[in-house]
């Protein structure tokens, strides 16, 4: 909120809404709702994420969303209007990001600069499945279309598919400066759901029902799922299904699963080998 109370650029409402227990947000608030408009919207029952962020986007009546996690703030007073800037001169863009630096215990340990070669990357919005080349949602400014909504049935990869179906259907702009500082801490979901199978395998299940067994044509797509099975430990589909809500396993997961499951462990964890039987296992799919 202080980082929002410096910035230049005025042109804006402040829509918080809330999923905590307690009273203490709400009476933050009280010290910042003469320095701008601020709306306040308690959730109860608590929505959880990302159904809270969905409640936000609903409520918001401006142009644009400007998302900002509450972990995360502006780099300086000029980055909303660097925003602003960005929206006027590509007005044929509905999605904008800007790079960002990374926080832990008050030291930047990251600066990510989305240059060219990671927006010819974007050409293709499926290479997100494998790199989060766009970051957190607090880098991210988008048109209020009141059409694109976060899949409340995601937590891990609820950032990365979002991202994809805006991509496919608009254009892009990156802003190459790091408008925003990312707190990270230990309790952040991302951190809590990392290497969990129980929460990435069905996830990237669901990413694969949802867009079609198709992405896996696309060789990134299918190194990023031949790498997430080899890291979770996942050598055949029974060790798969458990995880799948008992829903049907892809064919072509299967394949590779098979193929994935001749190769001894102590061989897979050498990159270039694993690299290797990925675009054979890939070739012959």
């Amino acid at each position: 909120m202080d980082s929002i109370t410096i910035q230049d650029f005025r042109d804006f409402e402040v829509i918080v809404t809330d999923d905590s227990p307690e009273a203490g947000i709400e009476e933050l608030l009280l010290e910042y709702v003469n320095l701008f408009s601020v709306r306040y919207t308690k959730n109860t029952p608590p929505k959880g994420s990302p159904a809270n962020w969905n409640e936000a986007i609903r409520l918001a009546k401006g142009q644009w969303i400007k998302i900002m996690h509450d972990d995360d703030w502006f780099a300086d007073s000029n980055s909303l209007q660097r925003f602003a800037d960005a929206a006027k001169e590509n007005n044929n863009c509905d999605f904008i990001f800007s790079g960002y630096k990374n926080y832990k215990g008050g030291v930047c340990y990251r600066t990510f600069i989305p240059g060219a070669a990671v927006q010819r990357k974007l050409n293709n919005p499926l290479h997100l499945i494998a790199v989060n080349y766009i970051g957190h949602p607090s880098t991210t400014l988008i048109k209020n279309n009141q059409q694109h909504w976060f899949d409340e049935k995601t937590k891990w990869v609820v950032d990365i598919e979002f991202y994809i179906r805006c991509l496919q259907q608009t254009n892009f702009c990156a802003i190459p400066e790091p408008l925003i500082n990312i707190g990270m801490n230990n309790e952040q979901i991302t951190q809590a759901s990392f290497r969990n199978r129980s929460v990435e395998i069905p996830e990237y299940l669901y990413l694969l029902e949802k867009m079609g067994e198709g992405i896996l044509n696309n060789i990134t797509v299918y190194d990023h799922y031949w790498r997430l099975f080899r890291n979770l430990g996942i050598r055949n589909s029974t060790a798969l299904e458990k995880y799948n809500e008992h829903k049907l396993i892809p064919f072509k997961i299967k394949k590779m699963l098979a193929f994935e499951g001749m190769i001894p462990m102590a061989l897979l964890k050498v990159g270039p080998v694993s690299k290797c039987c990925m675009f054979i296992s890939w070739l012959i799919k």
